[in-house]
């Protein structure tokens, strides 16, 4: 994963206004970078730049529902030409995988990966850095903070976990389930999973909104800690459940395997490329009319569409992880002074990349593209831009 590659692009910024009382002042920063020109941090929407702005966005938008569309695909009808990666891991006949316990504990390694990110990374990184009194840095490590939709993706990505546990996208329990198969087994290990989840959940959603201006918060820490916890009984107590079953549940497991992939891994998949095709449609309607309503329905589509990803986080393995599908739509934190460079320089034709490229030049491409790209082009403290 590209997250929170690096802090270097933020510390060219201003210094950072206070952020557990910010007031009115949400943007940090001085007026301009030095050279006469606005702030990376302060640059706004205007008749001027309307043109390069308006074509940057549907260029990021076309790729993310590209991305998407490339995703579902590998899934759905073929990964890497060869079979579809469902079939690959609903049969566990390739990949690595060589039985239905591999599948299983790969999902569970996605579960706990994700909790422990959320505490550690997402929440942890911005409140280690704030402690430390690197307060700026501490500002630009907190992911979705343009649009203030962090608690909701980090919540989001706490519900992927609860999806591949109940084998349902709906709070409800599959019948062929980790959850239901636990549950006939050792009830009080199901019932303290489900406790952590909903833990995990509530004390991410009691952080005060939004958490880029509450990153020290008492709350904030109790929702590392509930993460924490979280990580703990998955990555030690349910792998060791499933890990400790005998021969005799290899059905069980198989129809589990099959579930997840049917019922919470395609459909998720599915509604990112639906979602991510109505932002670009969004998206293009706003560079044709290009009014305030056009913008805030522009940022409704973009909160819409960032639901299933934010929600798939726990299935970070696969084609998303292998044909580089995780940076491209997510990476974070931006090179804001690079993006508004690109905006400036009218050529947007360029935010792709090969395999033969190099690493740095693949990464650069990254941090200017994506989901926090088109976020920090539609949004500006917490609302949609404005023509006006």
């Amino acid at each position: 994963m590209n997250k929170f590659a690096t802090f270097a692009a933020a510390l060219l910024w201003a210094a950072a206004a206070t952020l557990t009382s910010c007031d009115d002042k949400n943007e940090p920063g001085g007026g301009n970078d030095g050279n006469g020109d606005v702030a990376a941090a302060l640059i706004d929407y205007s008749a001027e730049n309307a043109d390069n702005w308006h074509n940057y966005s549907v260029q990021v938008a076309r790729l993310l529902s590209n991305d998407a569309s490339k995703l579902y695909d590998a899934w759905t009808v073929s990964y890497n030409g060869g079979q579809a990666f469902a079939d690959i891991f609903r049969n566990h006949s390739g990949n690595g995988y060589t039985s239905p316990l591999n599948c299983i504990e790969e999902m569970i390694d996605g579960c706990a990966d994700i909790a422990n990110e959320v505490g550690t990374a997402k929440i942890g990184d911005p409140f280690d850095l704030y402690k430390a009194g690197r307060t700026e840095e501490a500002l630009y490590a907190v992911e979705s903070w343009y649009s203030w939709h962090s608690r909701e993706d980090y919540t989001n990505n706490i519900y992927s976990i609860r999806n591949t546990y109940f084998g349902t996208l709906d709070g409800t329990v599959a019948t062929a389930s980790m959850a239901s198969k636990v549950a006939s087994l050792d009830p009080s290990l199901d019932a303290d999973l489900r406790s952590k989840i909903d833990a995990a959940a509530g004390a991410i959603l009691a952080i005060p909104q939004p958490f880029r201006n509450n990153i020290d918060s008492g709350e904030a820490s109790a929702a590392m800690q509930a993460c924490a916890a979280l990580d703990a009984a998955l990555s030690v107590d349910l792998k060791a459940f499933f890990e400790n079953l005998d021969a005799s549940h290899h059905a069980d497991l198989s129809a589990i395997v099959t579930n997840y992939v049917d019922a919470v891994v395609l459909p998720t998949y599915k509604s990112l490329k639906e979602r991510n095709a109505a932002l670009l449609s969004a998206v293009q309607f706003l560079s044709a009319n290009r009014t305030d309503a056009a913008f805030e329905a522009a940022c409704r589509a973009w909160l819409s569409s960032r639901e299933p990803w934010e929600k798939s986080e726990a299935f970070l393995f696969g084609p998303v992880d292998a044909l580089g599908l995780d940076p491209n739509m997510d990476s974070w934190p931006l090179d804001q002074d690079a993006i508004v460079n690109h905006l400036k320089s009218g050529v947007f034709n360029d935010l792709d990349w090969s395999d033969s490229d190099s690493d740095d030049t693949i990464e650069a491409v990254q941090n200017i593209r994506g989901f926090h790209t088109l976020e920090f082009l539609l949004f500006k403290d917490g609302k949609p831009r404005a023509v006006n």
